[in-house]
């Protein structure tokens, strides 16, 4: 019930003031990852206080308007989370292909038993994939699932339901106030828990609302669902709720079922608090093939066949970052640790590639001047590369190193500046800088009480800048 009553109230809450309608959250695996150690380790009140920490943390990353970063997610990492989530959606279904023996230990159906949950499943993919060709008045998947029960209730046919797995009856979620210690000490314990548990589920949210943006071609407001998410995470964890974040599974239901704004949300939240209340029994027969069958046209509708017919058309390195990342997600079952490590990636392969860009052209002027003319960005992947282009042994006296065509982009860029300009007085000749951008200068500014540089000033020159 912690994780019923964690869906009903983070449901209903970013339903009502989250930054995408249509989107659907709840109490989720990812989070349920993090925190089961600690419930292990300290107790169930220890994660009602984490997920209140966890709150506040995401309502001040909203505050700070930290979800803005979620745009640079590359979109080989978003090909991967998607391709590597719909796997799991799949791979998570054969289980329901699985009973236990007379020793406990699970193994597959056999049989009559496994012809008719196979029977039934593929039923209920077929209602999915021909009703809407037939009409789109009803939603396909609550007719499929609604189909499916009533041949089972109807006909009596004996397969395993959902009251089988486990009852959903209950009452309306208590007020709870976490009863831990209100200590530094228990701060350090559910502090890392909490951090984890913020960024995993801001992570997995924004995803999804960028998934969810690129199906309906809207525009979300990643900020917006932040704060929403933590205000959830605050009140389900006075609500004897386990915590959660966006249901990227229940989302993209809600979506291919037509569901473009917040009462979708709404009514999926009031209505899954009537069913624990008062229709947990006519949940509990609903034959778990019906569902089997629904998350398996869900994970074939998330899987990008695009990105196969693609991989021949990308480079190489998008095509292993998104082969990664499917795998982390694959394997790890951890959506956020995937992502991240695809990002990082992403990152370092895009400052390799730039850092090969950088080059110069050089020439001696009638004056006796030697000109270096430089190309490409000057940054902390391409500082080396940009030391090795100068011959400070036979350069002339006076040297002059032009950056119209090149910007100094961070603080390793100027200390390359610094290093060579000090080589350069070393050897008894002199340096001087051009056509330095206007961001450059600035940090030249910054920076002139620990580096020495001559700049030519040209008041006729305006270097472009980045709108």
């Amino acid at each position: 019930l912690t994780g019923l009553y964690a869906a009903f109230s983070i449901g209903l809450i970013t339903s009502l003031f989250g930054g995408r309608p249509g989107m659907i959250s709840g109490a989720t695996g990812a989070v349920a990852v993090v925190i089961v150690s600690l419930a292990q380790s300290h107790g169930v009140e220890y994660i009602f206080a984490t997920v209140v920490l966890a709150g506040m943390i995401q309502m001040l990353a909203g505050a700070l308007k930290l979800g803005k970063f979620i745009r640079l997610v590359p979109h080989s990492v978003m090909f991967g989370f998607v391709n590597g989530l719909a796997i799991v959606i799949f791979l998570a279904q054969l289980a329901s292909f699985k009973v236990a023996g007379e020793n406990g230990e699970l193994g597959w159906m056999i049989g009559d038993q496994l012809n008719v949950m196979l029977g039934l499943v593929f039923l209920t993919m077929l209602i999915i994939w021909g009703l809407p060709k037939l009409t789109k008045a009803v939603p396909a998947s609550l007719t499929a699932i609604l189909v499916v029960s009533a041949i089972v209730l109807g006909l009596d046919i004996d397969t395993r339901n959902v009251g089988d797995i486990s009852s959903i009856k209950g009452g309306f979620p208590p007020f709870h106030i976490p009863e831990v210690p209100f200590t530094l000490e228990t701060l350090s314990i559910i502090f890392p828990y909490a951090f984890i548990v913020a960024g995993v589920g801001l992570i997995e949210s924004l995803l999804t609302l960028n998934l969810i943006d690129e199906i309906t071609e809207t525009r979300g407001k990643s900020n917006k669902e932040a704060m929403a998410q933590g205000l959830a995470n605050v009140v389900t964890g006075f609500f004897s709720g386990m915590g959660g974040c966006a249901m990227i599974g229940q989302s993209l239901i809600n979506i291919s079922s037509g569901a473009r704004a917040r009462l979708s949300g709404i009514v999926a939240s009031v209505m899954l608090l009537v069913f624990i209340m008062f229709g947990a029994e006519y949940i509990e027969k609903m034959p778990i093939a019906a569902l089997t069958g629904l998350m398996i046209m869900v994970a074939i509708g998330t899987f990008e066949w695009a990105s196969i017919r693609a991989i021949g058309r990308m480079p190489t390195r998008d095509n292993l970052v998104g082969f990664l990342v499917a795998g982390i997600t694959v394997l790890l079952h951890n959506l956020a640790l995937a992502v991240l490590i695809g990002v990082i990636i992403s990152a370092l392969v895009f400052a390799w590639e730039n850092a090969k860009r950088i080059r110069a052209r050089k020439y001696v002027d009638e004056d006796g001047t030697k000109h270096y003319e430089i190309y490409g960005p000057l940054f902390f992947g391409s500082v080396q590369a940009f030391a090795e282009k100068f011959d400070i042994a036979t350069d002339p006296d006076v040297v002059i190193i032009d950056f119209r065509e090149s910007r100094v982009n961070d603080m390793s860029g100027i200390e390359a500046l610094n290093k060579i300009t000090e080589r350069y007085t070393r050897a008894g000749k002199e340096l001087h800088l051009r056509h330095l951008s206007p961001d450059c200068l600035k940090l030249l500014k910054n920076a002139e009480k620990i580096i020495d540089v001559n700049i030519i000033e040209d008041p006729t020159y305006k270097v472009a800048v980045e709108i």
